[in-house]
């Protein structure tokens, strides 16, 4: 999502650019009018004079309140308030925010039992980043102002450490703010004080203080930016990134190094105290994963703890797992390699722009800057994350710990467990389900969990497979020493099934040995038994479908795959250098270039139809949107309800879905607000906000799903102090790359931890009458050229297997009601305008019944209601009016279109808690009332001086009568 920009203010002069003409006009005809009175004689001259600025005011009036009830509207009722949070709901949702960051900080390393550390002791805190960290994300995933936030310090102070005040004092004199890291700035240089800060009576409070040391690192991440491969080169390339401290310009890194690398003033750091400390723990503070592997390998690094963003209480959990009154649990949702950069998404990532696609270039109103179509190639095919490193491994391509520093599901605790795996048994539906029973072997009370993992069969050159697959994990309760507790795991039999888009066009469960491991990690195997599958099983029948689908899923995304080579573990991966190279053109195929749409070449009459009967509209049957709570989307009172809407109530819906959906009179709509997330409620216009709880990689390290459950229940228990109906989160895409700038915002690079996760999250806010809208669908896994016609090819097997996965979870399982579309396109059309993935996929094989949202909608040269109505879009995420932005061609075609959309707007509505109680009662804004009351005053004023003026006109001219009489009898 975006916030309030420049296109913003463009669009509004745009938009009101009627009255801004009609104003203009009455000014300048006033003026004219002024000037030529002055031939008349005094009494009329000055009678003109009055009426016609009279006139003038209320022609501008008149204009001004059409301009508030047109192009403005939406931003005034944004605007107009909105509820507050109580204390209770304050308490209960930082007491949750504390709890999720327990179970969401990973401890990494602990040699020697390093930690924790002896409660209320002094530390040393270094690092810039121990004054200045990291609480979540920019753009949409920012913090509100409204609540106190605890720091980094807080946390450590309030678990009772005391911490160098020498040390912070130093941090906050350098630099006292955290540089803009966001959507129209970025500041990639970091401010780690160099050595030279280090002076002796400085480097002497920390051998006097303490002997043990807490270094901080930090990262941020935003939306609107992906981070920088290069440092270096991306400040040269922007003077805008960099800083001037004691007037050097400083970026700290090294030609070549990225932002996940450590800096020299940062390894200098750790030196430092590794010099002066007997115990150095290292806490990386971030969402993206690091490169962390000269730290692991160091044996003076006692221990690493990941502490991911958490909100604004999370940093307790900071303090409470350095001294043990926390035993952390958290597991990686990523996996920390040792080069990010050797990854096979590495050299097909970032910035690509087409050379031969000049026609559909786009000039920014504000600069003279011209960005024309993009591209991203997914070359890596289904080997993401974890996926690529076991499978490498299982080849022999790669030496797995020389490329892995930690592994995805890894994590350490303060105790031990044991773990022991039951028997698997398979139901007559194909549900496998096994028993392990967890005990707790050490002596401290603790969490784990639980990682089921499956591999296929596979054979060279078939299908892709990867060799370890998340099936389904599970969570203890906190155990003390010596206690079991027995988890259930369950997945079904066709989650072990392969997209084979090539020959069957259908998922396949391949006869064959499958082996379901216990593990401790996606690497470190504990037990494992053989499943057996008989007979290949071809889910290509309408009674036989996949994952319990309305419809048989089949390609839809042939034309996505583009001219790409994709990575296969044929030979051992034997095309790994072709596929995972560079792209070798920045041209575009004639073939898609042919295919390819936009607003400039997309002729909606094209797509017209003769025979289509315009819908009934402007019906009186009754109806208010309150009946319709609880009724089955195929009910036939939707139909009664649907014919009372006019063609102009149905744009209105469609095209100003701005932060909510407008009130509509003929169908007793009220107007309801949308607001953005993800960790947060944030309403942008009115400026009130919820508590930020821990970002959305923080709740998938809890592996805790009822954690993430009651995350969506404390969303749901905000709105409605807030007075919302609709999240824009949670999140769902996808940790391709770790220098995706919005990992922050996703949860993993595992379609299955992410999915059920996101799932919880859904049903909890679901389950108290708020929709969420899950984001960004599909495919939106990078920032960059996110919004310049990015054109994303990837294979239909990828494209379901690890992208749509998540969502598919989260919609089957959390029962979405509302979907945020993507800015990107797939292949060589829009997301938000693609029928195979609008309507096919979500709605036809998922059977979603809801409506669909835009992600800011702003025009770009390729968001456009027709075209978005007739292919499964729904809402505009609009907030003025930029023509686009409504339905343009109303024949019996776009009208149908216009209905459906209308009804799934409707549908979503008339099941959130606004309707749970009944018809609710109109409210008007307070703008409004304010309004009316502005005009009622300015319209008996002017009625009073028009009087006035008259009355002066009739006593000037009677003067003037009895002076020229008087003067005509002397």
């Amino acid at each position: 999502m975006l916030s309030i920009n420049w296109n913003d203010v463009w669009n509004v002069v745009a938009s009101l650019r009627p009255q801004l003409i009609a104003i203009g006009v009455a000014l300048l005809a006033a003026l004219i009018i002024t000037i030529a009175a002055r031939s008349l004689n005094k009494p009329s001259r000055k009678l003109v004079r009055s009426t016609t600025w009279i006139v003038a005011v209320v022609a501008i009036a008149v204009a001004v309140t059409g301009m508030m009830y047109g192009g403005l509207k939406t931003i005034l009722d944004l605007s107009s308030g909105s509820g507050t949070l109580t204390e209770q709901t304050k308490a209960s949702v930082e007491e949750l925010g504390n709890t999720i960051s327990d179970e969401g900080m990973v401890l990494l390393k602990n040699d020697n039992a390093a930690l924790p550390l002896e409660d209320g002791s002094a530390i040393n805190v270094l690092g810039w980043a121990s004054t200045n960290p990291v609480y979540g994300g920019t753009g949409s995933g920012s913090l509100s102002p409204d609540n106190p936030t605890t720091s980094l310090l807080d946390g450590l102070h309030n678990a009772g450490f005391e911490t160098n005040t020498e040390l912070s004092d130093l941090y906050n004199d350098y630099r006292a703010e955290r540089p803009e890291v966001g959507m129209f700035a970025a500041d990639w240089t970091l401010p780690e004080p160099t050595s030279e800060a280090y002076t002796d009576a400085v480097v002497s409070s920390i051998q006097d203080f303490s002997d043990t040391s807490v270094v901080t690192i930090a990262r941020s991440g935003g939306e609107g930016f992906d981070l920088p491969l290069d440092v270096n080169a991306e400040v040269a390339a922007n003077d805008a990134f960099s800083y001037t401290d004691n007037s050097t310009t400083q970026t700290d890194f090294e030609d070549g190094q990225g932002y996940l690398e450590l800096t020299a003033p940062e390894r200098d750091l750790i030196q430092l105290a590794k010099d002066n400390s007997e115990t150095v723990v290292v806490v990386y503070n971030g969402a993206n994963a690091f490169d962390l592997s000269d730290l692991a390998a160091d044996p003076e690094i006692d221990a690493i703890i990941w502490a991911i963003p958490g909100g604004q209480v999370g940093f307790n959990a900071l303090g409470r797992i350095l001294d043990g009154e926390v035993n952390p649990s958290a597991k990686t949702p990523d996996t920390f390699a040792a080069d990010l950069k050797a990854s096979p998404a590495a050299n097909n990532f970032g910035d690509f722009t087409y050379t031969n696609m000049e026609e559909y270039g786009q000039s920014s109103p504000f600069t003279d800057a011209t960005t024309y179509p993009a591209f991203v190639n997914y070359v890596e095919g289904i080997y993401v994350g974890y996926r690529w490193y076991e499978t490498a491994a299982v080849e022999g391509v790669i030496d797995y710990d020389e490329a892995v520093t930690y592994p995805f599901g890894y994590g350490l605790s303060y105790t031990t467990f044991t773990q022991e795996m039951g028997d698997i048994s398979r139901d007559a539906d194909g549900t496998i389900s096994l028993d392990v029973t967890v005990t707790n072997t050490g002596d401290r009370a603790g969490k784990d969990v639980v990682e089921v993992y499956y591999t296929a069969p596979y054979t060279n050159g078939g299908i892709e497979k990867s060799a370890v697959n998340l099936a389904a994990y599970g969570k203890t309760g906190l155990l003390e020493p010596g206690a079991s507790e027995t988890v259930t795991v369950t997945f079904a039999e066709d989650d072990m099934a392969s997209y084979d888009y090539l020959n069957a066009r259908a998922y396949v469960l391949e006869a064959g040995d499958y082996t379901i491991s216990l593990r401790s990690d996606s690497h470190t195997v504990i037990d494992e038994q053989t499943l057996t599958v008989d007979a290949t099983i071809t889910y290509d029948s309408d009674d036989n479908t996949h994952s319990g689908d309305a419809i048989v899923a089949t390609n839809q995304f042939d034309a996505a795959a583009g001219d790409v080579t994709y990575l296969s573990r044929a030979d051992s991966f034997a095309n790994y250098e072709e596929a995972t190279g560079a792209p070798a053109s920045l041209e575009m195929s004639e073939e898609h270039r042919a295919a390819f749409v936009a607003n400039s070449n997309y002729d909606s009459t094209a797509f017209d139809d003769d025979s289509d009967q315009m819908p009934t509209t402007g019906a009186d049957n009754g109806l208010v949107l309150g009946d319709m709570y609880g009724l089955d989307y195929d009910d036939p009172k939707w139909d009664q309800l649907l014919d009372q809407l006019s063609v102009a109530d149905m744009n209105s819906l469609i095209a100003n879905g701005g932060y909510g959906s407008v009130a509509v009179d003929s169908v007793g709509k009220v107007r309801v607000s949308d607001v953005d997330g993800p960790a947060s409620l944030n309403n942008n216009f009115t400026g009130v906000g919820s508590i930020g709880l821990p970002s959305a990689v923080s709740v998938a390290a809890t592996w805790n799903q009822e954690l993430a459950h009651e995350f969506g229940t404390a969303i749901g228990t905000m709105a409605h102090d807030m007075d919302v109906s609709g999240w824009y989160a949670p999140a769902t895409n996808t940790h391709r790359y770790a220098y995706a700038g919005r990992n922050f915002e996703y949860f993993s690079e595992d379609p299955v931890l992410a999915g059920t996760q996101v799932a919880q999250e859904i049903q909890g806010a679901k389950e108290l009458g708020v929709y969420a809208f899950i984001k960004h669908f599909a495919m939106n896994d990078q920032e960059t050229n996110r919004t310049n016609m990015l054109a994303t090819w990837s294979n239909e097997q990828a494209i379901r297997e690890i992208y749509l996965k998540p969502f598919e979870i989260g919609i089957k399982d959390g029962g979405a009601g509302a979907v945020m579309t993507a800015f990107n396109y797939i292949g060589t059309t829009y997301a938000g305008a693609l029928p195979e993935l609008q309507q096919t996929v979500l709605r036809d094989e998922w059977g979603f019944r809801g409506m669909t949202l835009t992600d800011y909608f702003a025009g770009y040269g390729y968001q456009n209601a027709d075209q978005l109505t007739r292919n499964g879009g729904d809402m505009m995420l609009a907030t003025t009016d930029i023509t686009v932005n409504s339905v343009q061609n109303t024949s019996a075609t776009g009208v149908i279109a216009m209905r459906e959309s209308a009804h799934n707007i409707l549908y979503t509505v008339a099941n959130s808690w606004i309707y749970q109680d009944g018809q609710p009662d109109v409210q008007r804004a307070s703008w409004e009332y304010l309004t009316w009351g502005v005009l009622a005053v300015l319209g008996i004023g002017l009625l009073a001086l028009e009087a006035l003026a008259i009355r002066r006109y009739r006593h000037r001219r009677a003067e003037a009568t009895a002076a020229v009489e008087s003067s005509e009898t002397k």
